[in-house]
Parts: C-alpha cells; structure tokens; sequence
C-alpha cells in the first residue's frame, strides 16, 4: 500500500520541481505516483504584489514533476492571511 492512499480525499499542498504550488483534493495515484487533483488552485507568490490564487481545477500531476506533497492543515491555513504575504516565488528543483 502507497503512503498516497492516506491522503486520497483529503486536501493536499503540492510543491512542484519548477516551484509551482498547487493546492487540491487529491482523488487519485498510480504506481508511477502521478496525481490527480480535484478542485485546485495555484498559488502564485510575488515580492511586489499579495499572493494570487489561480483556480486550475481538474488537474492531473506527474509524479517526477513532485518535489513535495503532503496533507494541509485547515485549522492554519483559515489563520493565515495570504493577501498580506509577499515572497520571492520558489527556485527550480535541481537534481
């Protein structure tokens, strides 16, 4: 049994090996651990604007384009006001 399978149906916070950050509702994986994503949103960082969020919706994941994924917690991210933070967006995975 995967380490996906625990988080099937929950929501999930993807960082990808270009620095991109998805957040979904992980519905599905294979063996490969390819993704999909129900209900995502890219969140796109700036240093000279608030955050954005860009619905992409149904969206379906390479697994080798995963740096890193796991479960978000609700309880943090309803505290956290993302409109007030400004960041430089992420650097490229280099392996």
């Amino acid at each position: 049994m995967s380490l996906l399978s625990s988080y099937v149906d929950k929501t999930v916070s993807v960082v990808t090996n270009d620095g991109r950050i998805l957040i979904g509702t992980l519905k599905g994986f294979d063996q490969s651990c390819n993704v999909i994503l129900e209900s995502t949103v890219e969140r796109i960082f700036g240093t000279d604007v608030a955050m954005q969020e860009v619905a992409v919706g149904l969206y379906v994941l390479r697994g080798d384009d995963i740096a890193i994924l796991g479960e978000l917690d609700a309880e943090k991210e309803s505290e956290t006001d993302f409109q007030q933070i400004q960041a430089a967006p992420l650097r490229p995975v280099v392996h």
